[in-house]
């Protein structure tokens, strides 16, 4: 199940730029794009994927397991950044095109050597340092100005002024900029250290440079290499290759076992973000394994071919019948086609295969309350509970929780619910209004009385007070 959850920050996202892996290829987005943000998704399969990938790497580099999370940004490029030491991101494009588990541990070790190594931190202090060499620039150039013009020469306009302003501005910029690339540098240095450790192949790391370099030097041509935060790939390829092809694990493959998971979440991605006709192209009828059946499972749903989705998932999970996603994927598509009680018995399966997923259990809370059963609306709290508890910052699970509260009478708690999915979408105003609802209700003091008082009494940022 691929989720659209939010859109990402634009100010998070300027924050990260300097330290992103994209190649100089990356296409801006549109413009509407921009306006609104990427997509921020959560998936349970892609996630679990994605930590399998991260945690080995997390370990060589000295981080605690769990610290870096992973967060899927719904985006067609290739890129992976990271915004501090918490959180990294990949977009979904390097995700599909990457054919190899490989290419992408290269490129989570990478953006892990940004973490380890402290270089967001430090960048934040080297563009504090460029912002005082351009003020400083600027006031010099300004001074300049106002002695010219009181003394006025033969021939003097104030340009040559202008150009000392501009001059400081462009040795703050080449100056940092030349930081950002070393920083690049020891990072691919500490990707390979990390894939070593790890009895893994820097190959991937490697491919994943190489694969882009010809539209990279098209791109690139004529550029002053002084005035990009990259080192151009080529350089990159020179500079990893000597020291890539020297380690022991260069000709080892992944494992059949994840090779299987990643081409599954590639044709999974495929499915829900492609359209209809490259899901045709690259797994035509003629491709009977398993990722072909998913993505077109995925993409016959989409266009509402009920019957067509659902042979296809039947015959995925015959074959892997505890495949817990096979599972999902059907109650999903039952559960959007009306038919609750047939999504029940799936998800319940599913749930069975995967116990902690809250993103699936919030799915069979949702089911359980679509049936219109009177007799589910216990087993809906409990599965959506145990869904918020695990995602607690799911607005989804939050609304079918207060939805079910509403079903069985239990008004104080449907208010508190609705609350919290208000807060975690940033409405403080709603999520206030709900919660003092929820106080006048609930027993005072008792836990969900003292959870709506922590509501109301959260004052938000002031930029999250002008968008509200």
């Amino acid at each position: 199940m691929i989720v659209p959850v939010r859109s990402l920050c634009r100010k998070v996202m300027a924050s990260a730029l300097a330290l992103t892996m994209a190649l100089p290829v990356a296409a801006p987005l549109p413009v509407a794009a921009q306006s609104r943000g990427p997509m921020i998704i959560r998936d349970q399969e892609i996630e679990n994927l994605m930590r399998d990938y991260m945690n080995p790497i997390i370990g060589a580099a000295g981080l605690k397991k769990g610290s870096v999370q992973i967060i899927l940004v719904q985006d067609r490029s290739f890129n992976a950044f990271v915004t501090d030491s918490r959180r990294m991101f990949i977009n979904t494009g390097a995700l599909m095109d990457a054919k190899t588990p490989n290419e992408v541990i290269g490129v989570v070790a990478h953006e892990t050597g940004h973490i380890a190594g402290g270089h967001l931190q430090r960048l934040r202090d080297q563009m504090s340092t460029a912002q005082i060499l351009a003020v400083a620039g600027m006031l010099l150039g300004a001074g300049a100005a106002i002695g010219t013009a009181r003394s006025p020469q033969v021939g003097s306009s104030g340009v040559g002024a202008m150009g000392i302003g501009l001059g400081a501005q462009d040795m703050a910029m080449r100056s940092l900029l030349s930081y950002q690339r070393g920083e690049e540098q020891a990072a691919d240095r500490a990707a390979i250290n990390y894939l070593n450790a790890t009895q893994q192949s820097p190959r991937g790391l490697l491919e994943t440079f190489t694969r882009f370099n010809q539209e990279a030097m098209f791109k690139t041509t004529g550029m002053d290499p002084y005035l990009v935060s990259h080192p151009f790939p080529n350089e990159r390829i020179a500079n990893l290759e000597v020291t890539a092809k020297k380690s022991p694990y260069w000709d080892k493959k992944d494992p059949p076992a994840l090779q299987a998971r990643h081409d599954l979440m590639r044709a999974k991605l495929f499915g829900f973000t492609a359209r209809a006709d490259e899901v045709a192209r690259r797994y035509p009828l003629s491709d009977n394994s398993a990722p072909a059946r998913y993505a077109r499972a995925i993409a016959a749903y989409r266009n509402k071919q009920l019957a067509n989705a659902l042979s296809n998932i039947d015959s995925l999970t015959r074959e892997q019948p505890n495949n817990p996603y096979f599972w999902e994927l059907r109650g999903q598509v039952l559960l959007e086609f009306g038919r609750a009680q047939e999504a029940v018995t799936a998800l319940r399966r599913a749930v069975s295969l995967a116990p902690n997923s809250g993103l699936i259990k919030g799915m069979l809370g949702h089911a359980l309350i679509s049936t219109g059963n009177p007799k589910d609306v216990d087993a809906a709290i409990t599965e959506l509970s145990n869904a918020t508890q695990r995602e607690p910052d799911s607005s989804e699970n939050w609304r079918f929780l207060a939805t079910a509260y509403s079903r069985k009478g239990q008004e104080g708690q449907a208010h508190l619910a609705a609350a919290q999915a208000y807060f975690n979408d940033g409405d403080y105003s709603a999520a206030a209004t709900q919660a003092n609802r929820a106080k006048q209700l609930l027993p005072p003091n008792s836990p969900g009385w003292l959870k709506a008082e922590d509501i109301l009494n959260y004052r938000p940022p002031r930029s999250a007070q002008r968008n509200n």
